[in-house]
């Protein structure tokens, strides 16, 4: 089970990603191996040295009684000490973000995220790679490959 964030690609050129840990809910770990998330405007922020992620609406469990959880609450993510340094000091320089690009359950059944740093995209760089992705289409489809 895997959801992308594939609005992210198109919105931002990335310089590093991590995999960072989730802190859930028993009924969202159980959402979120249904696949019912969703990334929209989502993004992460810094809170007293803590690394957090808003608006990533994980939708009530269906089976959830009255233990059910938030559908937007903010998710703190665990990452190493040096990392969250790391990624502190770049949110500082203008322009960056951190923003949400895939959720999986990795092999030992825990949920964890890759976040990316990003640098927004100007429209013409978002033209540009527009117009290399059909390039690269149409050479596909002229090769057969």
């Amino acid at each position: 089970m895997e959801l992308n964030n594939r609005k992210a690609y198109h919105e931002y050129f990335f310089e590093a990603t991590y995999t960072a840990g989730m802190v859930l809910q028993g009924t969202e770990i159980k959402s979120l191996r249904k696949g019912k998330a969703s990334f929209n405007d989502s993004y992460c922020l810094f809170d007293k040295g803590e690394l957090y992620v808003k608006s990533l609406h994980i939708s009530e469990y269906a089976y959830g009684t009255y233990t059910n959880h938030e559908p937007l609450q903010e998710r703190k993510l665990l990452l190493n000490r040096k990392e969250l340094r790391k990624l502190e000091t770049k949110i500082k320089e203008k322009g960056y973000s951190i923003i949400p690009l895939k959720i999986f359950i990795n092999e030992k059944g825990l949920a964890k995220m890759e976040i990316g740093l990003g640098k927004g995209k100007k429209n013409y760089d978002k033209r540009e790679t527009i117009k290399q992705r059909e390039n690269d289409r149409d050479i596909k489809r002229q090769y057969g490959i």
